[in-house]
């Protein structure tokens, strides 16, 4: 009976599929470290304070990527060229969704309408990925080769996830509240749609590696295009709403390290 956990343990179990998945996975973590580090240092004056918590932020994404390229290393295996439409922090950023890379290379300090935009992002994005690591927590947090891994990378996406909602709610509170909601739901319909793009030609390239039936691959596909009608017509909302989180000041310590990885 195909199932996530039994989708996710043939990938585990296969060389190439499993290189591919980390791959991907690291490219987009150290991809999300940059596009913060680079936040971080181009904050405005007036929201300086906020500059920690987002090199925080960049720091954990970059450990992520290093942890997935550890866990290649760990396998003999080496880092595969990511497929382009399979890259969703560059698809999100070709969209249109969150800073443009042109506007962060360049010198020119953002403005608390940029910090708005890239928190409305990170929410919208975080939501995704603190659901796909809980998953993965679920079936795998006691696998003996990437256990640690997916507890130590879940947890941080909680964090992430909360500092999100917290830092949104103050500007919500300082006269921001139209502009966050009008931007959560541009990102989160937008983010639906790319997240379902590229859940397609993930599974397609994992499809020929792993030498599926056709019937199967079908199956797999239905099944996303199922979710993304649930998404687009209800699910989305739960990307957009915001409350006080229980993890209060999630990112206001140092970033943790990851030695046993990298």
């Amino acid at each position: 009976m195909l199932s996530a956990k039994s989708l996710f343990q043939e990938i585990l179990d296969d060389d190439e599929s499993f290189a591919l998945f980390c791959s991907i996975a690291a490219s987009g973590e150290s991809q999300g470290g940059w596009e913060n580090g680079r936040i971080a240092a181009l904050v405005p004056r007036s929201e300086r304070a906020l500059a920690p918590k987002i090199t925080r932020h960049g720091a954990d994404e970059d450990k992520h990527g290093r942890i997935f390229n550890a866990l290649m290393k760990k396998r003999g295996l080496e880092p595969v060229p990511v497929p382009s439409e399979t890259d969703y922090t560059m698809l999100l950023e070709k969209h249109g969704i969150g800073l443009a890379h042109e506007k962060l290379k360049s010198d020119e300090p953002l403005t608390v309408q940029d910090i708005v935009i890239y928190l409305s992002h990170s929410r919208v994005t975080e939501q995704r990925a603190s659901e796909q690591m809980d998953l993965l927590r679920r079936h795998f947090a006691d696998h003996p080769d990437i256990g640690r891994a997916v507890r130590m990378i879940s947890d941080d996406e909680d964090n992430h996830l909360a500092y999100c909602h917290e830092e949104l709610l103050r500007f919500a509170y300082a006269g921001h509240g139209r502009a966050i909601q009008r931007t959560l739901r541009e990102c989160a319909l937008a983010e639906i749609r790319i997240y379902r793009d590229v859940s397609l030609a993930v599974m397609d390239h994992m499809g020929r590696i792993l030498g599926w039936p056709r019937a199967k691959s079908a199956v797999l596909a239905a099944g996303i295009h199922a979710v993304y009608a649930y998404e687009r017509f209800l699910g989305w909302r739960r990307m957009v709403s915001l409350k006080t989180p229980e993890r209060r000041d999630a990112l206001g310590g140092s970033a943790t390290t990851a030695p046993e990885f990298a």
